[in-house]
């Protein structure tokens, strides 16, 4: 079969500054996935991507081009509506867990596809699997049940979706193209879109735990994304949140899971409440739910939906989570106010402990992470605990430690650090 474009023609049109054609688009994505464009060939396009940017058109384009490489799945026809969350990523994110239970206690049908830590960000399968009997994989029509039953689930993406994604995502991650934000924005959307949500909330992390360090780069891709939303007929809207330092008291599988059943229990740490509120708010309110998720938080319902949703997928909600066999604590420097505590550091150490993945295949450690004993903001007195280490290996605590070298501040108790909120900003369309 002759094929209708060349892929060196296409290289050059973007390496030279030019706009691809929705035609070259939908061919040169079609071609990846069989095969028909090399790897080295698609490197080459993904780098002038990153170095030339696309406009508004063409990323919208290159997002249907990647839903149309697999199925698109459909769920308007369960008896609530459907809206769904996606986080960019960082350290101590556990928002999921508690957030897709809560928002089905009120009223919507929370389809959660979710993936797994690579590199210092955790991922919440990985999280989720640190409950004893807890299964990520579940068939269309199984997942379809416990949504219908449920109103929640959380589990891992099929093969079917976006296979074009999947394989370029792997290419990107060694060729140094990650941060083309055209293909974060349609990475992400497509396999949204393809997901089949009626409504999107995007949680997009900024500072130094998370892939856009500036407000200004998370921002453009916020914008781009919630544009993406528009194009495809789904509402969508952004929360611009802050990751310069870790997101709760814990780092790491088991860690997170007990925190996030704390939360649920009406509890918890107050950041991990505010904005499991702020964004399960904007979720109901794309559902076109008039309800309060507090209420749920406070009456039980959020809990009694979260042991629902677990045990729909073999967990089991009673037993006990995962601890690591080994822990080493790190003692506070001085007296004073803990000025600045490192996102990045902390998730690099949580990684290094054993929570985390260096490449796909790697194992995790279900007790493995870091505690955390004070957030900035906080008084210290000098030499109690600020950090818990766990790991079930503790040769690897040398380079956990390593990696927390100049991660804190500690200034004097009169002077006032310089603390962000958790929600900086929200984008909608």
């Amino acid at each position: 079969m002759s094929e209708a474009f060349d892929a060196v023609d296409v290289i050059r049109t973007k390496r030279d500054g030019g706009r691809l054609s929705d035609e070259q688009v939908d061919w040169v994505v079609d071609a990846y996935t069989r095969g028909v464009v090399a790897d080295e060939q698609m490197s080459a396009l993904a780098m002038a991507i990153l170095l030339r940017g696309m406009d508004r058109a063409e990323i919208s384009r290159w997002t249907t081009a990647m839903i149309a490489s697999g199925e698109r799945m459909d769920f308007t026809d369960l008896p609530r509506p459907s809206v769904d969350k996606h986080s960019t990523g960082g350290v101590g994110d556990k928002i999921t867990l508690p957030l897709a239970p809560l928002v089905a206690a009120c009223g919507a049908a929370v389809p959660q596809l979710s993936g797994r830590g690579l590199g210092h960000t955790g991922g919440t399968l990985d999280k989720l699997e640190s409950v004893p009997g807890w299964q990520a994989s579940l068939d269309n029509d199984r997942m379809r049940q416990v949504l219908t039953d449920v109103g929640a689930v959380i589990c891992a993406a099929g093969s079917g979706l976006a296979p074009a994604d999947r394989k370029l995502y792997a290419l990107r991650d060694v060729t140094g193209t990650v941060e083309a934000i055209p293909l974060i924005a349609s990475s992400i959307m497509s396999k949204k879109i393809a997901e089949g949500t009626g409504g999107l909330v995007l949680d997009v992390k900024v500072g130094s735990g998370a892939f856009m360090k500036s407000l200004d780069d998370a921002r453009e891709l916020a914008e781009t994304m919630v544009g993406l939303g528009a194009d495809a007929s789904v509402p969508t809207v952004a929360l611009l949140t802050d990751m310069s330092t870790p997101l709760g008291l814990t780092v790491g599988n088991a860690l997170e899971v007990r925190e996030s059943v704390e939360v649920l229990a009406g509890g918890g740490p107050q950041d991990v409440v505010d904005l499991t509120l702020a964004l399960a708010r904007e979720m109901l309110a794309l559902a076109g739910i008039d309800a309060d998720p507090a209420d749920a938080l406070r009456d039980g319902r959020a809990m009694d939906s979260w042991r629902a949703m677990v045990a729909a997928q073999g967990g089991d909600p009673d037993a006990p989570l995962p601890t690591a066999r080994e822990t080493h604590t790190v003692l506070a420097p001085a007296e004073g106010v803990l000025a600045r505590l490192d996102a990045l550091a902390v998730g690099v150490a949580s990684w290094r402990l054993g929570a985390g993945r260096a490449r796909k295949e790697d194992p995790v450690q279900a007790g493995a992470g870091v505690e955390v004993h004070a957030k900035p903001g906080a008084v210290l007195r000098g030499g109690e605990p600020l950090l818990t280490l766990h790991t079930d290996t503790p040769e690897r605590f040398e380079r956990a430690l390593a990696a927390l070298e100049g991660a804190y501040d500690v200034i004097p108790e009169g002077d006032r650090p310089d603390l962000r909120p958790v929600v900086l900003e929200r984008v909608a369309g």
